[in-house]
């Protein structure tokens, strides 16, 4: 058991270490052959009670794994972070036993497939359910090696969890076969089997890239960055004065060729009434602003509520305050243009435990509001349930006003395009996580949605990093963490729907059938 454990842990730093922004994503190649030959090791042997041997090294492999990568949610919420390293490392230990339940009944031929499949079906679950922590999906793994990936606009990034898997266990097998025959061939000949399969979707991908044209059309925006404290200065600034010093802020880098500037997540940060925004001081400010230039649009994050009177509870998500009054909250994002018009969006994707407090009716009388209370903020947000686009008053620019979160999700982000989005536009606060990983994951994960979208990306941070990233994932422009200031740029625009934005996670959903069906036969065998 000394032995599993040391491969337990192995598996555990070869994944931490593959992780961007500072990983070597060849790792992940081989990050679960350890825990594999482990868990093999107790299938085989004598051993007592070996599925919850196999339960605890998947444990302490997933803790180690979790813990390097994701440790900075404790800037946000120390009790946050706990419960995020606890339960994902828990959910993903409770499908490798579930690969041990399957791998103890089928042979090998059948369980090796049983796992990847399984594996993305969780993964796909993960994206979608109340507690939904995608961070450490495994096609996430390449955000900063977007040349081997650009086949993500046919896959996602389901394509290169695929990818990780095949290789995984084409290692775990040809190690296997190497110990019962001994022979120097079997291990040069499962090696180079396997380089190649690392190699032939890089030089896909490499073809790609050089053929890829980028749109024809083009687009200049100013990205803004005020880069104030979240935790303290942004609540004490009112609204006119938030949008006085944005204003200020963009009038240094704004000319009158600029379509677009683009301010972070709740900018303005003082809930404002949702259907009385066009009267506030602050949105006549930004419009006096806008009204200057000839095509300006101005996209900006704020804080909305709206006020029920009445006694019942209006909406699932509504929040009842000592005078008796119901409350939905939303994080926002609006667009103002010449025409006086507004756009409005309403963040759909929220932080668990920050934005939104899943499974409350049983969770709230246990934990009080301590799943609430993280990030600033004891109020639950509504969302909306269609993705919004903000079209230009020219009516040729059509922006995805994605809002923080909302860029982890890569089918997600598909709906904004499908509804005739043609580039993308992500505000964002994130200096909730300090100056550490998080910040920088969080930016480089953008990319893949640049890919997989084949759209450029406009990225505007309170603190930073702002960014431009082009239809290729390449960040051509970037704006320091912590720096205040503008950044202005150019995109390409493009109408094209790509492989993936129209058929989405394809690869999980084969995965979920193959699970399931590989699952349902394992139950009607005995355990060997």
């Amino acid at each position: 058991m000394k032995n599993s454990y040391l491969l337990a842990i192995l598996s555990g730093l070869l994944l931490a270490l593959a992780w961007p922004t500072y990983g070597v994503p060849l790792l992940a190649f081989v990050g679960f052959v350890p825990l594999l030959l482990a868990e093999k090791n107790i299938r085989e042997s004598n051993y007592k009670r070996r599925g919850a041997k196999v339960f605890l090294l998947a444990y302490i492999s997933f803790l180690v794994w979790n813990s390097i990568t994701t440790w900075w949610i404790w800037y946000s919420t120390p009790f946050g972070m706990f419960f995020a390293l606890l339960v994902n490392s828990l959910l993903m230990t409770f499908i490798f036993s579930l690969y041990h339940f399957v791998a103890r009944r089928l042979p090998s031929k059948i369980h090796l497939i049983f796992l990847p499949a399984m594996w993305m079906a969780f993964e796909k679950f993960h994206l979608n359910w109340d507690f939904s922590w995608p961070w450490l999906n495994l096609g996430n793994v390449f955000s900063e090696y977007t040349t081997w990936i650009q086949w993500y606009e046919y896959t996602g990034v389901f394509g290169g969890a695929l990818w990780i898997w095949i290789i995984n266990i084409g290692i775990f097998k040809t190690i296997i076969h190497y110990k019962k025959t001994k022979e120097r061939s079997v291990l040069t000949k499962g090696i180079a089997r396997n380089v190649l399969i690392i190699a032939i979707p890089i030089i896909l991908s490499l073809f790609l890239l050089n053929n890829y044209e980028e749109g024809a059309q083009e687009a200049k925006i100013t990205l803004l960055q005020p880069n104030i404290d979240p935790y303290s200065e942004k609540y004490d600034i009112s609204n006119p004065q938030m949008a006085t010093a944005l204003v200020e802020l963009a009038q240094q880098d704004v000319s009158k060729d600029t379509d677009y500037v683009i301010a972070p997540e709740t900018a303005l940060s003082n809930p404002t009434p949702i259907d009385q925004f066009g009267n506030r001081q602050e949105e006549h400010i930004i419009q006096q602003f806008v009204n200057k230039y000839p095509h300006l649009q101005f996209i900006t994050g704020v804080d909305f509520f709206r006020r029920y009177n009445q006694k019942e509870k209006p909406t699932v998500t509504a929040n009842l305050f000592p005078r008796g009054d119901w409350f939905d909250f939303y994080n926002a994002a609006v667009q103002i243009d010449k025409q006086g018009s507004e756009q409005k969006y309403i963040k759909s994707k929220l932080v668990v435990g920050v934005e939104n407090f899943p499974f409350k009716n049983i969770l709230e009388p246990l934990l009080g509001d301590v799943m609430l209370d993280l990030g600033g903020t004891v109020a639950m947000r509504a969302t909306q349930k269609d993705r919004g686009v903000f079209t230009a008053t020219d009516e040729t620019l059509k922006a995805a006003p994605i809002i923080c979160y909302e860029s982890i999700y890569g089918e997600f982000v598909t709906g904004y395009v499908k509804k005739g989005a043609n580039f993308l536009t992500i505000i964002t606060n994130d200096a909730w996580w300090s100056n550490t990983q998080g910040h920088k994951q969080h930016l480089s994960y953008a990319r893949l949605r640049a890919i997989e979208t084949r759209k450029s990306i406009a990225r505007s941070a309170n603190t930073g990093i702002s960014a431009f990233i082009n239809e290729k994932g390449k960040i051509t422009k970037t704006l320091a963490y912590e720096a205040k200031g503008t950044l202005s740029g150019t995109i390409t625009i493009n109408n094209k729907q790509t492989f993936y934005v129209k058929y989405g996670d394809y690869i999980a959903r084969s995965g979920v059938l193959v699970a399931g069906l590989i699952f349902l036969f394992a139950i009607a065998r005995k355990k060997t």
